[in-house]
């Protein structure tokens, strides 16, 4: 791809939802609003998502083995604990922090998506 194609590229996701993950295990998704040569990305309508700490995931087994064995049930292998969220607006991703993006499409945008591959 040669320096004119990228621009175009970038320029055409504008305004696409993006999800950024960081080093830091952290998922940033929101609004595509600008880059620069840094590799820094501007979102906005950002929502920040964490994974739960060791001690959220310790007490959910602890409390879920609390209730399977009052209703003496089989101890269930899979314990599902939520990501935390928050809702952060504007934000800038510095470049260097930055291991993968994935572009958010909605069903619809991959059926055309789709249909535009195969003509």
């Amino acid at each position: 791809m040669n320096e004119n194609q990228a621009v175009q590229y970038l320029e055409s996701m504008i305004g696409q939802t993006l999800r950024i993950h960081a080093t830091d295990t952290r998922i940033f998704v929101g609004n595509f609003k600008c880059t620069d040569a840094a590799r820094n990305i501007i979102l906005g309508q950002t929502y920040e998502y964490r994974f739960p700490t060791p001690s959220a995931v310790h007490d959910a087994a602890v409390e879920t083995e609390k209730q399977e064995s009052e209703s003496s049930r089989v101890a269930s292998p899979n314990l599902k604990v939520n990501m935390t969220s928050r809702f952060i607006g504007l934000v800038v991703v510095p470049g260097q922090h930055i291991t993968k993006i994935e572009l958010e499409e909605t069903p619809q945008q991959i059926r055309v998506r789709e249909a535009l591959r195969k003509q």
